[in-house]
């Protein structure tokens, strides 16, 4: 089988990492007890508390879209609403679960620069009405790093978390790429997580290195009550629950998660940095993680479509998004410069 070149559409385009691999083989070896009563999945969620600074609930689902959902119907009744910018994941790429999960909560889309939700913004959400006729909001849900790859800082989320405890509601994060965030901003996760206010925080593996598998951290634990038959119900409980842990405690114990997200940051910046020479190319977002959304004229898409450069132009006409990931190389970036640069010739 030929060996596939590495693409730009997404991070999960990218295989597993050496160190991910690695800890999955050695939990190959032998029997473990089945649905997380083994060693492998003890060890990772005792590392996610010593790494978040926090005795927190930590639960594994296969995918973030179950992540997500599961974790806002944990936080809902059918008769909320969770507040979430737009562009959301869970409003444009999850084809209703969030809905689902939780038997019918609703989502309220506020509008916001660069992708972020602002406290202005979710007040009025919370105010514009508040009769009983109209679903309560109970939940904001927050992307880091957004869906256009701009960042919260810790001051954004300090603010958030005033608006929230205003209107008594609760905050969720979907960190599908919260490593990159954090490697962005050289926090602490702590610091960009329940030290800024947020209950839950989804966070993705399978982006970051993995076969596949997110942690749910709840640092608020009684909002995990029962959250392990949640999962169950919804088919996320893994019978052999070591194949997810024991990869995510070699993120963990190797520190390959944070190396993975810086180097694939550094790998943005330099290619912002090539396409920011190329006449004819607008960076329409600040470059923040591992994103890089570029203006290129039509004809010049369509000229990469053809030499089968993959990649997603799903904000709006005249927009690419460009990410990178642990695996992209810069002479990789390069062949896409030098393609670009004919194309738009």
């Amino acid at each position: 089988m030929n060996k596939q070149l590495e693409q730009f559409a997404s991070d999960n385009y990218s295989g597993i990492c050496p160190e991910a691999l690695e800890y999955m083989i050695k939990a190959n070896y032998g029997s473990a007890p089945a649905y997380g009563n083994d060693e492998w999945t003890q060890k990772a969620t005792d590392y996610f508390r010593e790494l978040f600074e926090i005795d927190c609930e930590v639960f594994f689902a296969f995918n973030g879209t179950a992540a997500n959902s599961l974790s806002l119907a944990a936080l809902c009744q059918s008769y909320h609403s969770v507040i979430c910018h737009e562009t959301s994941h869970i409003e444009t790429d999850e084809c209703g679960a969030p809905e689902f999960a939780s038997n019918g909560s609703k989502l309220l889309l506020a509008p916001g620069e660069n992708g972020k939700l602002t406290p202005q913004a979710i007040e009025l959400m919370v105010t514009r009405r508040t009769d009983i006729h109209y679903p309560k909001p109970k939940a904001i849900s927050i992307t880091q790093s957004t869906e256009v790859g701009t960042l919260y800082s810790p001051e954004e989320l300090l603010a958030i978390k005033e608006i929230a405890r205003k209107y008594n509601l609760k905050i969720h994060m979907d960190g599908a790429r919260f490593a990159n965030a954090v490697a962005a901003m050289n926090k602490s996760p702590a610091e960009m997580t329940w030290k800024s206010g947020v209950d839950v925080l989804c966070f993705c593996g399978t982006k970051n290195g993995m076969a596949l598998g997110e942690a749910i951290l709840f640092f608020n634990k009684a909002l995990a009550e029962d959250f392990d038959y949640r999962c169950k119900q919804a088919g996320q409980l893994a019978s052999k629950m070591r194949f997810i842990s024991a990869p995510w405690l070699g993120l963990l114990e190797t520190g390959a998660w944070l190396k993975n997200a810086r180097h694939a940051n550094q790998c943005a910046e330099y290619l912002e940095m090539q396409l920011l020479n190329i006449d004819g190319v607008e960076i329409m977002f600040p470059r923040e993680a591992n994103a890089v959304f570029a203006k290129l004229p039509a004809y010049a898409i369509q000229t990469l479509r053809e030499k089968n450069w993959q990649f997603y132009t799903f904000i709006g006409v005249g927009g690419v998004r460009f990410m990178c990931s642990w695996n992209t190389t810069q002479a990789r970036i390069d062949e896409l410069i030098r393609d670009i640069k004919e194309a738009i010739a």
